[in-house]
């Protein structure tokens, strides 16, 4: 009796996107859908030079829009991962070429640079929340209150990138300033200084940019209203979704 063949790689392969892609959750969709095909494209699930099943399936997958689809794909593209083309016969290819020489740097950070930054990113995630949290609690003077009003005001202002994210620091920095414990002020300054590198090395993206706005102003509003937990819940979305973000786009 011949023995059964082994089932081709094409075959074997074929299984994976059902296996890594999954439906995301959360209020703001784009930035999970940006991790989860970002690292599928990463390690192999799509490989160089093949086109992604269409946007009804990959959005059927995901259980997004087709709109946050299309938002997330623009990113892919301005991240070097992937290429499309209109018309007959086209469709969106994966070319995994760095557009640019930020990114090209990020490709040649060594696994120890990395593994420092995925630690961040979970340090961040204990300590922001934790202060926005701290000042909810403990409230805000006429003056503190302005201080923190002129913060969010200057980034939501902020238009140029360079600015944007000098700005978006700022924000994070004043919450921690506020506090008024050193330890806290030390800690986001380290995180933040950190945070500054990665986001050096990913486009811009303004969908990103528009979640992290409201999230600011969410962040704000339980401060001022003296909600602690309102406020640790809202910097946890917005921790989480930039780190979903970075580690899509960074791998």
């Amino acid at each position: 009796m011949t023995p059964s063949p082994e089932p081709s790689a094409a075959a074997a392969s074929a299984t994976l996107p059902v296996t890594l892609l999954s439906p995301v959750r959360g209020h703001h969709a784009f930035e999970a859908c940006v991790e989860q095909l970002a690292r599928a494209i990463r390690l192999g699930v799509y490989p160089l030079g093949s086109t992604l099943p269409p946007e009804r399936e990959l959005s059927t997958q995901l259980g997004v829009s087709r709109a946050t689809l299309r938002e997330a794909m623009a990113a892919l593209r301005q991240a070097g991962l992937v290429q499309t083309t209109r018309g007959r016969g086209g469709g969106t290819v994966v070319i995994l070429k760095p557009p640019t020489p930020s990114a090209r740097a990020a490709a040649r950070t060594t696994p120890e640079q990395r593994s420092d930054w995925l630690d961040a990113l979970a340090f961040r995630r204990v300590i922001e929340p934790g202060a926005a949290a701290m000042l909810a609690e403990a409230g805000l003077d006429d003056t503190a209150r302005a201080q923190l009003l002129a913060a969010h005001d200057e980034v939501a202002a902020a238009s140029k990138p360079a600015h944007y994210r000098q700005s978006d620091s700022r924000f994070h920095l004043t919450i921690a300033a506020l506090t008024g414990s050193h330890r806290v002020i030390e800690s986001v300054t380290s995180v933040q200084a950190t945070l500054h590198e990665m986001l050096l090395a990913i486009p811009q993206l303004e969908t990103n940019i528009a979640h992290s706005d409201d999230q600011h102003t969410a962040v704000v509003r339980a401060i001022l209203a003296k909600r602690p937990d309102p406020a640790r819940r809202a910097m946890e979305q917005h921790c989480d979704d930039t780190a979903a973000l970075l580690r899509g786009l960074l791998a």
